[in-house]
């Protein structure tokens, strides 16, 4: 059945304070962002016409994240990335996990996020459960399954799914925190290609190439 009109303002309205928010999220914070602010950067007349669109403003970040972060779309779909074959899984996670960095308000955000985390533990608490919590909670169990499968050797899963994760956060970090000298000319690409070749190498069970 096609949105009613009804529908479709009410989806208008919603995607404009999403969009309004995260303009203020990137700019002021979690923290010192006021409804108020909200509700100006979305043109919403009403500070409190929020409430009728999202629950609190966790919430309301809750969705900003994830329109924001393509892994987070990605990690809706796991049961497809659990049927993939090691390499494909990784490397479509990989990508995916390294997208964030083309978008400069997606960047700017996570910036902001980041700081507020290290001072705030209630930011970091509602951040981890939106976002690195899913994917570290995703990679530990497909690597236990690759395990259980004896494609790759038995190790603690925790661990191995850092050693993966860790060269892609330096990545996205020397590119746009700690700039290195390389930073323009090393593509997302080969970073991927590169991290997902190496991990393997590593994990991949005796006699078994992946």
């Amino acid at each position: 059945m096609p949105p009613t009109r009804n529908d479709s303002e009410y989806e208008e309205r919603r995607q404009q304070i999403i969009d309004g928010a995260l303009d203020v999220f990137s700019t002021k914070g979690f923290e010192k962002a006021t409804n108020a602010d909200i509700a100006h950067a979305a043109g919403v007349r009403s500070a409190g016409l929020i409430y009728h669109y999202f629950n609190d403003k966790a919430d309301l970040l809750r969705q900003v994240i994830e329109q924001r972060a393509p892994i987070l779309r990605l990690l809706s779909h796991t049961d497809d990335l659990f049927q993939l074959p090691p390499r494909d899984a990784l490397t479509r996670f990989a990508t995916t996990f390294i997208a964030a960095i083309d978008n400069p308000l997606a960047v700017r955000l996570i910036r902001v996020l980041l700081g507020e985390a290290v001072r705030h533990s209630s930011v970091a608490n509602i951040y981890n459960h939106i976002g690195p919590m899913r994917g570290f909670a995703f990679l530990t169990r497909y690597l236990e399954q690759q395990m259980d499968a004896g494609l790759m050797r038995r190790t603690d899963a925790g661990a191995a799914a850092r050693c993966f994760l860790g060269p892609l956060i330096t990545f996205m970090f020397t590119r746009e925190v700690f700039v290195l000298p390389d930073s323009t000319t090393l593509s997302a690409e080969t970073m991927v290609t590169t991290t997902v070749d190496l991990f393997l190498r590593g994990m991949a069970a005796e006699g078994v190439t992946l």
